[in-house]
Parts: C-alpha cells; sequence; structure tokens
C-alpha cells in the first residue's frame, strides 16, 4: 500500500514563503514522477507542478512558474514544493500526487494520470 503524506502548510502573509514536503512510502519512491494539485474553496482541483522520477524534468503550470520550485530527494523518498512571492490566490488546500511511470510528458498535468494521492495541506495567504 502506498501512502503520501503532506507537510508544511500553514498561515503566511503575501510575499511570504512555505515549503510543502511529501513523504512517500510503500514502494519504490524513485519510479514514480510526482506531482503537486492546489484545490481552492468552491473550486475544482489544479494542477500545480510535476517531476519526473530521475528529477530531471519539471512543469509548472502558468500560474505559479517563476515562483514554485518542485524538486525531489529519491533517497528521502520524498517531494517539495518550495514557493515564495506567495498570493491571496495561492490559498488552497495543496495534494501530491504519486504516477507510477518513468516517462514524463505534459500529461502529468491531468489528475487521471496519477495512481495515488494525499490528504492534502492547507496553505493560506493572507493579504
Amino acid at each position: 500500500q502506498v501512502q503520501l503524506v503532506e507537510s508544511g502548510g500553514g498561515l503566511v502573509q503575501a510575499g511570504g514563503s512555505l515549503r510543502l514536503s511529501c513523504a512517500v512510502s510503500g514502494r519504490t519512491f524513485s519510479v514514480y514522477a510526482m506531482g503537486w494539485f492546489r484545490q481552492a474553496p468552491g473550486k475544482e482541483r489544479e494542477f500545480v507542478a510535476a517531476i519526473s522520477w530521475r528529477g530531471d524534468n519539471t512543469y509548472y503550470a502558468d500560474s505559479v512558474k517563476g515562483r514554485f520550485t518542485i524538486s525531489r530527494d529519491n533517497a528521502k523518498n520524498t517531494v517539495y514544493l518550495q514557493m515564495n512571492s506567495l498570493k491571496p490566490e495561492d490559498t488552497a488546500v495543496y495534494y501530491c500526487a504519486a504516477d507510477w511511470t518513468v516517462g514524463f510528458t505534459t500529461a502529468q498535468a491531468q489528475e487521471g494520470e496519477y495512481d495515488y494521492w494525499g490528504q492534502g495541506t492547507q496553505v493560506t495567504v493572507s493579504s
């Protein structure tokens, strides 16, 4: 059984930073492409960022490009999302997801590509 546990969410002022972590257990982490998604109140879940299993390819939503950075440490079975220059519109529950694949395309932006999901961590950005 694969488990994903997010951490690092919280309350931050606009312009601030947060670093989210997602720890993966239960299966070989290094062969997963990993993604971050978010869901704001009253809105559908949307793609934020994805990273290939080796960490050599990344893909970002236009809304976070240049502000957020996704990375991974396969030795620690963990993926990170560094969020800088946060805006109130970044307020959402952030979810990490794992896709059992060694491939990586822009399809990583699609929820249906992912096999496993975490429970989410709340990020609130005050103005």
